[in-house]
């Protein structure tokens, strides 16, 4: 099993170039089962969850081929299974986006529960809820969701809760039932707006995504198409929070610097100086740092994705934090890892109040999650002495060549193979 090891305390100087966005390729790849044809996929990230959504559908009868390192050509014009049955969808939690692209194509579905990260429940009854609405009928068996429909038709759909992944799910589903559907109380985020743009190159008609608002006027195909992914909200995030937490002087290239904007507000009011491009943001951080208060929320709101991330900046700032966690009811797995470090942070319920600590200390951490790992590989760069961090292999899910790009801003990271 891998590990990271940080010497801290270094400066981080330079550009940094973000990848593709996880959260949009893991529902976009799913969308190209649904076209009878070809689709040519570029940015993706260079990720684990990718890869395994790539084995997935060649199980499945489909045809992946990298074009390159960030191109992925997906030809789904033969008929295929509609079973996914695999090791590889139990590691993830996206592959519950089967469900709705390989229902609208095939009238039918049979996908194993999904796995990734274990922060809290995250029950798909909103996905499937949305499922019955448009006709179909849903059971849930030996670790298996089975869907069955024999012809979807729109209707109006009420979100109890704002759900990224369930928008995303009902939105597949509806893409190719019969008469208009509305989603309301929909998740706003940027990869729903991605997802939806695909699907309307594919032939689509999908209005409203962005809104809390979304009407899908049924087809009866899909085509293949080009598309390029969005760049990734929360690797930029999580590059913007490492040049802070370092005293650095970081160039984040290659985004889209509106979705930050709850992240910039933040450290703004923390004394960081952020300066928009066009298509970047450069922080520097050569003041001390304030504490904030900060809530998580659905977009345009602070990223729960960020959160752990945030949680080690603030625990470095001066004073003292709130930090509310409002999406997941149990975020704060990763604390007693922090604690490891240094930091000194009281938890109730949903609420943890942080202590500012002049630094972190070197310490053996565990990533016990994808967003927890990426806190620690920011606490470890701002601790005195060597730090440890095993469980890489959730980093990995998410973050393509971390140690590289870091590396490449003066950070000591590297990776032991074991």
């Amino acid at each position: 099993m891998d590990k990271l090891v940080v010497n801290g305390r270094k400066r981080l100087v330079g550009e940094v170039a973000i990848s593709g966005a996880k959260n949009a390729a893991v529902a976009v790849i799913p969308a190209a089962v649904m076209a009878k044809g070809v689709s040519v996929l570029e940015n993706l990230p260079d990720i684990e969850d990718v890869k395994s959504l790539c084995h997935t559908i060649e199980k499945m009868g489909g045809k992946c081929k990298y074009l390159d390192k960030h191109t992925l050509e997906i030809d789904c014009s033969a008929d295929m299974d509609y079973r996914a049955t695999f090791e590889e969808v139990q590691k993830m939690r996206a592959s519950y986006y089967l469900l709705g692209a390989l229902l609208a194509r095939y009238g039918k579905a049979e996908v194993a529960m999904p796995g990734g990260c274990n922060f809290g429940k995250r029950p798909i009854d909103l996905h499937l809820k949305g499922f019955r609405a448009l006709g179909a009928t849903v059971v849930e068996e030996d670790g298996m969701v089975k869907a069955y429909a024999d012809k979807l038709v729109g209707t109006s759909i009420y979100m109890d809760q704002v759900s990224v992944g369930a928008t995303i799910n009902v939105m597949l589903a509806a893409t190719m039932a019969e008469g208009v559907t509305t989603i309301e109380n929909a998740a706003k985020e940027p990869h729903v707006v991605d997802t939806a743009n695909y699907l309307n190159m594919m032939g689509a008609n999908i209005k409203g995504a962005g809104t809390d608002v979304i009407r899908i006027k049924g087809v009866s195909e899909l085509k293949g198409a080009q598309y390029t992914i969005i760049p990734d909200q929360i690797e930029a995030g999580t590059y913007m929070i490492a040049a802070a937490i370092t005293g650095g002087d970081v160039l984040i290239k290659n985004i889209i610097p509106k979705h930050m904007d709850s992240l910039t507000a933040k450290l703004d009011e923390m004394q960081v100086k952020v300066v928009e491009g066009d298509d970047s943001i450069r922080i520097i951080a050569d003041t001390p740092l304030k504490a904030v208060n900060v809530k998580t929320m659905s977009y345009p709101g602070f990223p729960t994705d960020l959160q752990p991330q945030i949680a080690a900046l603030l625990a470095v700032c001066n004073g003292q934090s709130v930090l509310t966690e409002n999406v997941w009811e149990n975020r704060y797995q990763y604390i007693e890892e922090l604690r490891k470090l240094g930091a000194q942070v009281h938890i109730d319920g949903r609420i943890a109040t942080i202590d500012g600590v002049p630094h972190f200390n070197g310490a053996a951490v565990s990533a016990t999650d994808l967003r927890a790992g990426a806190a620690m590989i920011l606490a470890a760069l701002a601790a005195e002495g060597e730090t440890v961090i095993d469980g890489v292999r959730y980093i990995d899910r998410g973050y393509e060549d971390v140690e590289f790009k870091l590396q490449a801003l003066g950070a000591d990271i590297k990776r032991m193979v074991i």
